[in-house]
């Protein structure tokens, strides 16, 4: 892949893989837009307990979603492919989602020896310890609606990103990838960074975490792993 050098004219894929980048970007982005606008209200409003647990739950999923799954989808329904096309499927699933596990052992290490471990909790946001007092029927539901957005399309959206890039710019390296690369490091970018030598030895093995996961993806050509890591690995830790 050439980033400099004499340009050349697109294919009309090309094409269509940029456009399909720009509308995850615009969509993330204007998300982004909103939560910087009205972010402090918006915390508060989340952490407020006098409030009804639904109204927190189903806005603070919204802004979730728009950052990651709103995009994915615009796309899937633009160019009319289906999530399967993405690598959600049964073919090699089992074997995605223990490279998953495999390539975040480090990274579960690391938490607990590090003390920033603070018991396991799957699916757990803001809103989740109010839930648990609405009731049963409250919790099943609500965790349902975490698993969807903060599980599955944080996870999926991470994959589908990596895909798009790596049609966009291919190469045929086995242990490397543009779409896993730049994925990888859009996960760091979001993820807390402290400059000490905690933080840093946090921000590599959370890279290689990432990162691995991808290529477990690209490998297997299934996206299951990436979603099962960010339900019952990234989001519980």
């Amino acid at each position: 892949m050439k980033f400099f050098g004499r340009k050349h004219e697109l294919t009309i894929e090309q094409k269509k893989l940029d456009t399909n980048l720009w509308i995850i970007a615009l969509a993330s982005m204007l998300a982004y837009g909103v939560y910087a606008f009205v972010g402090s209200s918006l915390m508060s409003f989340f952490k407020d307990s006098s409030i009804s647990v639904w109204p927190r739950l189903f806005t603070s999923a919204a802004m979730e979603y728009g950052v990651a799954g709103l995009g994915i989808t615009l796309v899937c329904i633009l160019r009319k492919e289906s999530f399967a096309s993405y690598g959600l499927k049964k073919e090699n699933a089992i074997k995605a989602v223990l490279g998953a596990v495999i390539c975040f052992i480090p990274f579960i290490i690391f938490k607990i020896a590090s003390g920033q471990f603070e018991g396991y909790k799957p699916l757990s946001v803001m809103v989740t310890n109010d839930l648990h007092k609405a009731g049963i029927i409250s919790t099943i539901i609500g965790t349902l609606i975490i698993g969807l957005v903060w599980g599955f399309f944080e996870g999926f959206n991470y994959a589908v990103i990596a895909e798009i890039i790596s049609r966009r710019y291919p190469t045929e390296r086995k242990l490397f990838d543009w779409g896993v690369l730049v994925s990888a490091m859009m996960g760091i970018m979001f993820h807390p960074i402290h400059f000490d030598t905690l933080g840093i030895i946090d921000l590599i093995i959370t890279f290689v975490a990432l990162y691995g996961m991808l290529i477990v993806r690209k490998r297997t050509g299934n996206s299951w792993g990436c979603v099962f890591a960010f339900i019952f690995i990234w989001n519980a830790f």
